[in-house]
């Protein structure tokens, strides 16, 4: 079963939450305009900075239905659902579930709770939900930071080659360059590795990256844009000063609190998804002010996601 290789950016979008922290998904056809008039092809929902693990099955369901309608008409956009790794019972069902409203792909992660003791089980529980859905892409999201499963993806794709035919490939969040090049050159770039960390992505396109997911995607389109064009153009001095710029911009996460800092900055163009679900810690409004600060002495305004922004390929 041959699938395409996805190319250009596909962000990972926030899930949105309202004042009393409740899913509310009219904010999703514009975010997925916005999403498009910056280029981006495709979107990675219910994913890491979509807190999908903070979601209940009903909510990540409602959240799959209102990005399948905006959509669903557009062939160049890619939508693939995140379903989870922890109960297989309910990862089977939310990809039957994406399948029936026309998503394009869905992505598992390792479990982590119970973890595989080896990378044959992790195998194993990859077959056991994609078989649900047999004509459907199915990726693995490897990001062993928040799983603790990290064995060797080279290993899996070994592993799973010949054995389940819609098995697409990786979303690859992790810094290891020789897995990443070894499972790019497996069976003569068989599968499709998307890469996962926006802070590494000069490093990726070395490696011949194509395709890549990430949650600065969604604020800053045209910065990743202008890196894979220098790239691209062989200007590696320009390049590797855009791939700081984005450091800089990421570290931010870091000062202020973490992954909700996503949040923050999509505040900063004009797209309010809430705050992030308890455990997770939210800035104060003080810290916001701060936050802000920071952001304008980074130039923020002149490479932030906008509307008409130009897109190149990777």
């Amino acid at each position: 079963m041959n699938f395409e290789h996805l190319q250009g950016l596909l962000a990972a979008p926030f899930s949105p939450l309202n004042k009393k922290g409740e899913v509310d998904v009219e904010l999703v056809p514009a975010y997925y305009t916005f999403l498009k008039q910056n280029g981006i092809t495709g979107a990675f929902i219910n994913g890491s900075s979509g807190e999908g693990v903070s979601l209940t099955l009903n909510e990540k369901k409602k959240i799959a239905e209102a990005w399948a309608a905006c959509s669903n008409h557009d062939p160049k956009f890619k939508v693939m659902a995140f379903l989870g790794g922890t109960c297989l019972a309910d990862c089977i069902e939310l990809a039957k579930h994406a399948q029936e409203i026309g998503l394009y792909a869905v992505s598992f992660t390792s479990p982590f709770y119970f973890k595989p003791a080896n990378v044959k089980m992790l195998a194993k529980a990859c077959m056991e939900v994609a078989k649900a859905v047999p004509e459907m892409p199915f990726y693995y999201y490897h990001i062993p930071v928040l799983t603790g499963v990290g064995f060797s993806m080279f290993d899996l794709l070994k592993e799973i080659d010949g054995k389940l035919p819609n098995f697409a490939g990786v979303k690859y969040t992790h810094e290891d360059f020789m897995d990443f090049q070894s499972c790019m050159t497996f069976q003569n770039g068989k599968y499709d590795m998307l890469w996962g960390r926006d802070e590494n992505m000069l490093s990726a396109l070395v490696l011949g990256a194509k395709g890549a997911v990430g949650s600065t995607f969604n604020y800053a389109a045209p910065l990743y844009y202008e890196l894979i064009e220098a790239f691209n153009n062989n200007d590696l001095k320009k390049a590797r000063q855009l791939q700081q710029k984005a450091i800089d911009m990421i570290r931010l996460l870091g000062k202020y609190g973490g992954i909700s800092v996503g949040k923050a900055y999509m505040k900063l163009v004009n797209i309010d998804c809430g705050e992030f679900r308890l455990p997770v810690v939210n800035m104060s409004a003080e810290q916001f002010e701060s936050f802000k600060a920071d952001v304008q002495e980074l130039g923020f305004e002149n490479f932030k996601s906008r509307t008409e922004a130009r897109a190149v390929n990777l």
